[in-house]
């Protein structure tokens, strides 16, 4: 079994929408295990009731854990232009398994939100690859083999870097259906390449130790 681990930080249900469709393009390889996990949350509840985030039942997930699997797709809603700051707290906690090469080789994708179509998007992906690249992993994006990314006709969330969804100033714009096929492309093409990868591998080790 490949083992897949969808990993997210969502605030108004936006990248959990798209996080379970991550899951289920995922789910949609045979032998494939996917579980659906959140970072914890950093914001007081003071604060996020005030800002009207959304409660959130999905279990929550150490870092300890992420070794556990043979993928990591992770979301996280774009701040600023970058990553959420529980997102980045979460990753700074994982010192031990970069300084042991724990997550080398393994594949790693990123998806995103954001308020408007030049909010950062890309870039919150891009810069959330970076420390993947640190810990060693295996990047997959959203090629354009997901011809819908190159729509016109509408506002069309992700980008070849990783799935997205554009959730509007107010936060009211809810995924479309071509996002969300997006995500489940995205999803089915890491479990995809993470298959191959983890079949390789004993094959791999046999002919270093030849």
């Amino acid at each position: 079994m490949t083992r897949i681990l969808v990993l997210y930080y969502s605030s108004y249900g936006h990248v959990k929408a798209l996080a379970q469709a991550q899951a289920e393009g995922a789910a949609s390889v045979p032998r494939t295990r996917v579980d659906v996990r959140r970072i914890p949350e950093t914001v007081p509840q003071a604060v996020r009731e005030r800002a009207g985030f959304q409660a959130d039942d999905t279990p929550e997930i150490a870092v300890a854990d992420l070794t556990d699997y043979d993928a990591i797709i992770l979301g996280t809603p774009t701040h600023f232009g970058t990553m959420a700051g529980a997102v980045k707290q979460f990753i700074d906690q994982a010192g031990g398994l970069w300084a042991r090469n724990a997550l080398a080789g393994k594949v790693g994708a990123v998806f995103t939100s954001t308020g408007s179509q030049h909010g950062g998007h890309e870039m919150a992906v891009l810069s959330t690859l970076v420390p993947m690249l640190h810990f060693g992993m295996v990047i997959v994006g959203m090629p354009y083999t997901f011809g819908a990314q190159t729509r016109s006709d509408l506002i069309v969330g992700g980008s070849p870097y990783g799935a997205g969804t554009i959730a509007g100033a107010d936060g009211s714009r809810r995924p479309t259906d071509t996002d969300l096929d997006g995500a489940r492309f995205q999803g089915r093409h890491v479990a995809q390449v993470a298959a191959t990868l983890t079949a390789a591998a004993p094959a791999r080790h046999l002919a270093e130790a030849a």
